[in-house]
Order: C-alpha cells, then sequence, then structure tokens
C-alpha cells in the first residue's frame, strides 16, 4: 500500500522528483510520511514540510492517520525553519545585553556621569529580572505546540525586544533626565519612597502572577504532546475571568515602569505591545471558542476582564 505525494508548485532544487509514492500501513501518520520525505531528500527536513490534501491548503497535523484521508497528498517548503525555544532565548537576550551597557556606561553614552537615582536603579532592576524570568520560563516552563517557525522571523520577532525595550527604552531611562540631580526627579513622586515601594509591589505581583498562569498553561499539556485543554484557575477563572490573563499581568507590569517613569520609549514599547497582545489573544481566545465550543466558559473575555 502506498500514497502518492506531489509538490505544490515547483520543487526546489533539493527535492527534484516528485511526485514519489510513499508505503504507508493503516497506522502511517503525516508525521511518518514526512520522515519518509526528508529520508528521501536529506535537505527537506521535517520541519520544512507543509503537508496538505490536493483539494485543501490547509495543512495536515503530523498525527493524523493516512488512512483517514481521502485524496493525495501534497508537499510545500515552508523554508529554513528555527525552533521556538531557541528564537525566544535569542528576543529576550537583547535587553539583558543593551540595559547593562547603558546603565554602567553613562559617561561614555551620554557625555557626562549619571548619578542613578532610586528610580532608574528600580527599573534596572525591573527589567533585568523580567528578562532573566523570561529566560528561564523558555527553558523550563514553556511547552511549544509547534516546534519551528521561519528562521527570518527571528529577526522581526526580536526588533520588538532588542530595540524597543533594548535599545530605546535603555537609551531613555538612564539619561540624566532621570538622574538623582534632575528637576524631573526631585521632589516630585518619581523619588518618593513610599511610591516607588507600592510600584515595586505591584509590579511583583503581575510578574509572580504572570508566572503562575505559564505554570497552570504547562500542566495542561503533558511533555512531547500538542494537546488542548480549558484553562481553569487563577486569572482565567473570576474575579479576572479571561483566555490570556499571562498577557493581562505583563501589561500591568510593564504599565507600572511607563507610568511611573514617564518615559516616552516606556510608553511606546506598553503601546506596541498591547496592540500585539491583543491581537494573539484574540485569535487564541477563538481558537478555544472553536475547538471547545459549548464547554468553553460563557462570559469569559479575552484579555481585559469585562471589556475585551
Amino acid at each position: 500500500m502506498a500514497v502518492n505525494v506531489s509538490y505544490a508548485g515547483k520543487p526546489p532544487a533539493f527535492a527534484k522528483g516528485f511526485p514519489i509514492a510513499i508505503p504507508v500501513t493503516p497506522e502511517t501518520t503525516v508525521g511518518g510520511v514526512k520522515s519518509s520525505i526528508a529520508a528521501a531528500f536529506p535537505k527537506f527536513y521535517t520541519s520544512r514540510q507543509k503537508i496538505a490534501l490536493n483539494t485543501d491548503k490547509k495543512a495536515l497535523s503530523d498525527d493524523t492517520k493516512i488512512s483517514a484521508l481521502n485524496g493525495e497528498l501534497t508537499v510545500k517548503d515552508l523554508g529554513p525553519q528555527i525552533g521556538w525555544k531557541t528564537v525566544f532565548l535569542i528576543e529576550y537576550a537583547g535587553p539583558l545585553v543593551v540595559h547593562p551597557i547603558f546603565y554602567h556606561f553613562s559617561k561614555t553614552i551620554y557625555g557626562q556621569e549619571v548619578p542613578h537615582s532610586d528610580l532608574q536603579k528600580l527599573i534596572y532592576g525591573m527589567v533585568m529580572v523580567h528578562f532573566v524570568k523570561r529566560e528561564l520560563e523558555t527553558m523550563f516552563i514553556h511547552r511549544f505546540s509547534h516546534g519551528t517557525m521561519p528562521f527570518f522571523n527571528v529577526f522581526k520577532n526580536s526588533f520588538h525586544y532588542h530595540v524597543l525595550s533594548g535599545l530605546f527604552l535603555a537609551a531613555d531611562i538612564y539619561r540624566p533626565k532621570f538622574s538623582l540631580t534632575s528637576d524631573y526627579i526631585i521632589g516630585t513622586y518619581r523619588e518618593n519612597p513610599q511610591v516607588l515601594q507600592i510600584a515595586a509591589g505591584v509590579w511583583v505581583w503581575a510578574q509572580l502572577s504572570n508566572f503562575w498562569t505559564h505554570w497552570t498553561l504547562r500542566n495542561l499539556r503533558p511533555a512531547g504532546t500538542t494537546k488542548r485543554a480549558i484553562p481553569y484557575g487563577y486569572g482565567f477563572s473570576a474575579p479576572f475571568n479571561v483566555s490570556c490573563p499571562n498577557y493581562l499581568f505583563d501589561i500591568i507590569a510593564w504599565s507600572v515602569i511607563a507610568g511611573l517613569s514617564g518615559s516616552y520609549a516606556a510608553v511606546f514599547f506598553l503601546t506596541v505591545a498591547i496592540a500585539q497582545m491583543m491581537v494573539w489573544a484574540k485569535k487564541k481566545h477563538s481558537n478555544y471558542k472553536k475547538e471547545f465550543g459549548k464547554e468553553f466558559p460563557r462570559g469569559r473575555k479575552i484579555l481585559f476582564p469585562f471589556v475585551f
């Protein structure tokens, strides 16, 4: 028994020879077909392949059994791929490199010594802890539903962190305007110890809450699977009752930095981040409703409690 696989369009130079017939059994899956194609064309590794029916452009999941399909299969090259975990580690490393440079080498960068205010010290600590947390979560907490993404996405994704929350934020927040001797700081709430302590407390709560929701999502997906389930518990249920509380708590944490400092770079990064997370959250919420139907909690909002 064999299944015919043709190429959707013109095959790349490293995968000439389509269509091909691949031996299958009743238990063979789409993932098995991908492995057979990779064996025939070593440079056409499995994560580069998109397998679909010739009558439908939608990609078939790897665990779909060939025996359950009707029609011939097509394959398409998705281009060079890179692991999601690798991309996340690269993204979050940017601010961890950029912020210490601006913080510790202010004389070289700004042409003068910048005696750091308590505000600058606090925000520096917040940024560093935030991205160290992100790196650790990527290594030990997150379980990804997709193994890879197109390689060139790493440049687009890294811009958000390396430039917006890295270069732009660091260049703005550690400059003399926010220093210990600046009129922007002296005599304002930005040097009030109680205000700084309250802000730090809210920020810590948001970070811990964000971590807890990531832990909840991790426990919904057994290792090595792409299984999905409806999340419940802190953040997902009342009083927040949203589909993406991890994004909500992230927004709160960055709102603390933007509101406390009044930095234009911080406000700009927050605005871009909110816009992007609203798009992601809406898509995830829609997927939950589509997959689970009536089982999905009625009244659960997308990102912001009671509103959106």
